[in-house]
C-alpha cells in the first residue's frame, strides 16, 4: 500500500474517532468512547508507515487539516453546529493549505 493510502486511512480513522468521541457525550456513553479509542489507536498504526515516505510536517499538516475540514462539515450537517464567517474563512485557509501541500509534495509510493 502506498504512503498516501496509509495517510488517507489515518485521516478517515481520525475523523471517525472524533465523531465517536462526540457521540460518547463526554464518555457518558462509554461504548462510543471505547470505539473512539480503538479508531485513534488504529489511526496511529496506519499513520506511522506513511511517515516513512512523506515528510512528517507535510503528513501531519494534511492529517490535521483534512481532519479539521471533514469534522467541521460533519458537525455542520449532522450535529447542526454553526460557524461564523470568520471561522469559515479560517477553515477555508486550512483547505487551501492542505491542497497546496498535497500538490507540491512528491513522495515515493
Amino acid at each position: 500500500m502506498s504512503a498516501w493510502m496509509y495517510l488517507t486511512a489515518a485521516i478517515v480513522l481520525e475523523v471517525v474517532g472524533t465523531i465517536l468521541l462526540k457521540l460518547s457525550d463526554g464518555f457518558e456513553k462509554w461504548e462510543w468512547g471505547v470505539l473512539s479509542i480503538v479508531c485513534y489507536s488504529c489511526c496511529f498504526l496506519v499513520f506511522a508507515p506513511a511517515l516513512k515516505v512523506i515528510p512528517v510536517g507535510v503528513a501531519y499538516a494534511l492529517w490535521a487539516g483534512i481532519g479539521i475540514l471533514a469534522v467541521t462539515m460533519i458537525g455542520f450537517v449532522v450535529f447542526r453546529e454553526q460557524l461564523g464567517f470568520v471561522q469559515l474563512a479560517c477553515i477555508a485557509l486550512i483547505a487551501i493549505g492542505a491542497v497546496g501541500l498535497r500538490l507540491t509534495t512528491t513522495a515515493a509510493a
